[in-house]
């Protein structure tokens, strides 16, 4: 990720995409089971569906719990906003309409496999990293610039995790 100088307010986005020898159809369920989701991430530790739902539908909930060294330990729960198989799923961060995250993950064909994106944007609502820039204002391009460049480290890793399950699966 290069600098780009973006601000909080910005709404900055970073994104990983890779390609997986298999069709959308079989990287969905590996994309759209956010319970797996815990065993590709350093942060994510754990997830749990709301409403006794148990799986992906638009509309639905599902609440991560966090760990992160600086950070230290939450929760928060998600909504489904964008759930169409095979193509896109994505979810909103605490709000479904001012998120203080967005995430998604978006399959397409692609010479006879499947590219699968990862993508995400912090804000617009207030959010945990809003908490340092209040006590650090002067520094925050700096603290959105570190905490882009972790989301982007993290999601090259988990699109690299989703294509060898996907193809040791085959």
């Amino acid at each position: 990720m290069e600098w780009t100088g973006a601000r909080y307010a910005d709404k900055p986005t970073a994104e990983a995409a890779t390609w997986i020898d298999g069709a959308p159809e079989t990287v969905w369920p590996f994309v759209s089971d956010v319970q797996r989701m815990p065993e590709m991430s350093a942060e994510l530790q754990r997830v749990e569906w709301c409403d006794g739902a148990t799986g992906p539908k638009l509309g639905g909930s599902f609440v991560g719990y966090s760990k992160h060294d600086a950070l230290g330990e939450w929760s928060t729960t998600s909504f489904i906003v964008e759930c169409e198989e095979p193509r896109v799923f994505a979810w909103a961060v605490a709000d479904a309409d001012t998120p203080t995250a967005t995430w998604r993950f978006t399959l397409e064909p692609e010479n006879g496999g499947t590219k699968l994106t990862q993508w995400m944007q912090i804000g617009p609502a207030r959010s945990g990293l809003s908490f340092a820039i209040d006590r650090m204002p002067d520094k925050e391009q700096k603290i959105v610039f570190v905490r882009m460049r972790e989301f982007e480290t993290a999601m090259i890793a988990t699109v690299a995790a989703i294509k060898d399950r996907v193809e040791a699966a085959r």
